[in-house]
């Protein structure tokens, strides 16, 4: 289960955190590690601080966008550690771990930490299918990125090596559809935001929580790639249909 692990640092400031982050993770097991747009990588300092564990941090990917970085990935949580305006579905670390034990074999979870100063933005939160909440001190709650990383990742190799399996939240039983992708499931919400728009339900000078509001919904879900083709494939038919409209429209006023 480690293996299909990808932990995510978004626009990293301070290098020595990713070099603090590569030792949390290979003290536990975990290889993947991925840099959306650092501002300084490599860096020495990163080296001094991973205390030996270059070689990951020698494997990093380092990429540009968060699109790129969840390439291949199915599953998607975000580390928050506030509540937000819309309320999204949270989970304990302990409890992320045996949602990570029943990832279908060869299936990727991505799990997201964002700026040292404030953390993930609300569109990367949105892209999550959970958010991972660590109950720390109210009073102190704070905690360094690496700090984060090895909480996390201590409870995802107790997870392992316990062989723990959790219930899955929704289905209760193995699933018979490998689950969709993370750019999968953006194209549908690029499809339907178009279709939305089409059919005059969303103004999109004035769009309000809509879109948010639905890909949470969705996201909830965690649909596979069958029911997010369906959806595609539905959202294609009423355009089709939007798309004669005008045509119909001037028939019918010949008519008359």
């Amino acid at each position: 289960m480690l293996g299909q692990i990808r932990i995510v640092m978004i626009h990293t400031t301070h290098p020595g955190n990713i070099g603090g982050v590569a030792r949390a993770m290979q003290n536990m097991g975990l290889t993947d590690l991925c840099l959306v747009a650092p501002k300084r990588f490599p860096d020495p300092e990163a080296d001094a601080r991973a205390s030996g564990a270059t070689d990951l941090l020698a494997s990093a990917k380092v990429v540009e966008t968060l699109e790129e970085a969840l390439e291949g990935c199915h599953l998607v949580v975000g580390t928050s550690a506030r509540e937000r305006h819309i309320p999204w579905p949270v989970i304990t670390p302990r409890q992320m771990a045996s949602v990570a034990c029943d990832l279908q074999p060869g299936k990727r979870m991505a799990i997201l930490f964002g700026r040292e100063d404030r953390g993930l933005t609300n569109d990367e939160l949105h892209r999550c299918h959970h958010h991972v909440h660590i109950p720390t001190n109210p009073d102190f709650s704070s905690l360094n990125v690496a700090a984060a990383v090895q909480v996390i990742a201590y409870e995802l190799r107790i997870a392992s090596l316990e062989g723990e399996r959790g219930t899955p939240p929704q289905w209760g039983t193995a699933w018979d559809i490998d689950l969709a992708d993370a750019r999968e499931t953006e194209l549908l919400f690029e499809r339907l935001e178009k279709t939305l728009v089409g059919v005059e339900f969303l103004d999109p000078d004035n769009p309000r929580q809509l879109m948010t509001r639905l890909r949470r919904l969705f996201l909830r879900a965690v649909p596979d790639k069958v029911e997010v083709n369906v959806m595609r494939g539905f959202l294609s038919a009423i355009d089709k249909v939007l798309a004669r409209q005008p045509r119909l429209k001037g028939e019918e006023n010949n008519d008359v």
